[in-house]
């Protein structure tokens, strides 16, 4: 992790996505979303992890 930007919290990161918190739970269980850093307790997230992560998820196979 090399930015200078703050992290995203769990809710900030739900919200970016526009899905359920409840969900990013889920996936962070199974090892499926956006890498994540343990502060403490709590989860966090870099903008350029979440990014980079989402640009795997996309449906365009055509990779045009």
């Amino acid at each position: 992790m090399t930015t200078s930007e703050p992290l995203w919290s769990h809710q900030q990161t739900a919200e970016f996505l526009g899905i359920p918190t409840a969900t990013l739970y889920q996936m962070n269980h199974k090892r499926t979303g956006p890498r994540s850093y343990k502060v403490g307790k709590h989860r966090r997230y870099t903008r350029e992890d979440v990014l980079a992560w989402l640009a795997t998820r996309s449906s365009d196979l055509s990779g045009e």
